[in-house]
């Protein structure tokens, strides 16, 4: 057994094992103090890849690590597996689901969930993707759609499971959908007897008047090029307005679909509510110039949590924004505990923006430098690996993306978990309420199913 963290030192609690509280962890390390990291989950993910099991191109291993293997030889560090569900200031303590933690100086680095907008009841029929169990629930789904229309005789059934929508068009959805096209024109071409599913709809549906709305507007044109060229069908300034388990509703507009993919909006975490703090309108906390709550000198909010303004604009909530806050708190904390001056106020240093569409296409934004194609793709890559915790996941990342590069195949096209459950929940029923017809499907036409519907403007605000 190895000797745990000095007793007789300042601790400082970090909450959350993310980018930003285990990059604060790790830059505590020679620091004077006692580092006690809780976490609900024993792992760190690499969010930005999740996608990539989501769509089977990578193992729920390959973007994680165990948080204790990452801070195994930080002598000054320990880990508790615990879910906070409250912190009180005041007593300088945070409550977890089986007691209490003290601390003298505290990080909050919980993150951001999903937000439906005021319609929780979505997330039953279009789950998000923040964490692993998300990106294996829509790998199962996605899996399952197949499976399914491979044995549905029904025609109208079978075009629901094989039409697949995208609920946003950030970087996240952008990426899910090019890799749903992949995997019905690529990889699973070949798979099947009864279906074809190059004859699948991938459907992604922006609110805005164009996907990827933060980046500079010819990169985003140039990102929905790309995606049509992949088969993508792109909907935008539409607005969701219904979703249920038979498929979305654009406005007026209906689209039969068996699997939804929600990538359209995020919310703070909710540990935020138990500051007694003002909070925006997303439920982040104005933070001040050291990325301190407001009032205190002993605790700090960093990440997506944290409503960090900057020249009149708020920081992002991505990950290198969360690297950059954990680093810099880990200093101030360090100042501190050594009675020294404060650095100066945080400032977050943008290095680019990034996203893959599909095989070797993406675009990517250095400021002055803008690339699109095969050579954004690779800077991705590249970046992306860099930014993996560990050899191991950075090896088994390359030579994974170089077999499907090659071989146009995804290795992690496994379906787990309870099955029976979801297809249960998924089963289709047709309209006039009989019974679907079980069995193969009809062989496969050779004409591609194409759009029936028709865009009308929304009805009602939704996304």
């Amino acid at each position: 057994m190895s000797q745990g963290p000095r007793k007789d030192v300042p601790r400082v609690v970090i909450v959350g094992g993310g980018f930003g509280g285990l990059n604060a962890a790790r830059k505590l390390a020679r620091a004077p103090v006692r580092v006690t990291l809780v976490d609900r989950r024993n792992h760190h993910v690499f969010q930005p890849l999740l996608y990539q099991v989501a769509s089977a191109a990578l193992n729920p291993a390959d973007i994680a690590a165990p948080i204790r293997g990452v801070l195994r030889q930080q002598k000054n560090a320990e880990v508790l597996l615990a879910d906070v569900t409250a912190v009180d200031l005041a007593h300088k303590r945070i409550i977890l689901d089986d007691g209490m933690l003290d601390f003298d100086y505290l990080v909050i680095a919980t993150g951001a969930t999903h937000s439906y907008f005021g319609h929780d009841e979505w997330a039953t029929y279009a789950p998000g993707l923040k964490t692993l169990d998300d990106a294996i629930d829509i790998r199962r789904r996605v899996l399952i759609a197949y499976e399914e229309a491979e044995r549905e005789a029904d025609s109208d059934c079978r075009k629901q499971w094989m039409t697949f929508v995208v609920v946003g068009g950030g970087p996240t959805g952008v990426e899910m959908a090019g890799s749903l096209a992949e995997i019905a024109h690529d990889t699973l071409r070949r798979d099947f007897r009864h279906i074809d599913p190059d004859e699948a709809r991938v459907i992604l549906v922006e609110g805005e008047p164009r996907v990827l709305p933060a980046y500079q507007e010819k990169l985003s044109a140039s990102a929905k090029r790309q995606l049509e060229k992949l088969g993508v069908e792109v909907q935008l300034a539409a607005y969701v307005t219904g979703i249920d388990a038979t498929g979305v509703n654009i406005g007026p507009q209906r689209i039969g679909a068996r699997t939804v993919v929600w990538a359209a909006g995020v919310a703070a975490s909710p540990l935020a509510r138990s500051l007694g703090v003002p909070l925006d309108r997303a439920g982040r906390v104005p933070v001040g110039p050291h990325l301190e709550i407001p009032g205190r000198d002993d605790a700090w909010v960093i990440g997506d949590l944290a409503a960090v303004q900057q020249d009149g604009k708020m920081v992002p909530g991505v990950a290198p924004a969360a690297i950059q806050g954990g680093k810099y708190v880990a200093k101030v904390i360090a100042r501190k505990v050594a009675a020294q001056p404060a650095p100066p106020p945080f400032r977050y240093f943008d290095k680019g923006s990034l996203a893959t569409i599909g095989r070797a296409s993406g675009v990517a934004d250095f400021g002055k430098v803008r690339i699109t194609g095969f050579f954004a793709w690779v800077a991705w890559s590249l970046i992306h690996v860099m930014f993996l915790i560990g050899f191991r996941n950075r090896f088994l990342v390359m030579f994974q993306w170089a077999w499907q590069y090659l071989t146009f195949q995804r290795g992690a096209r496994l379906i787990t978990g309870p099955i029976p459950a979801l297809q249960a929940q998924l089963a289709c029923a047709p309209e006039d309420g009989a019974n679907a017809t079980r069995g193969p499907a009809p062989a496969p036409a050779s004409a591609a199913v194409s759009s029936s519907e028709t865009r009308q403007p929304p009805a009602a605000p939704g996304v």
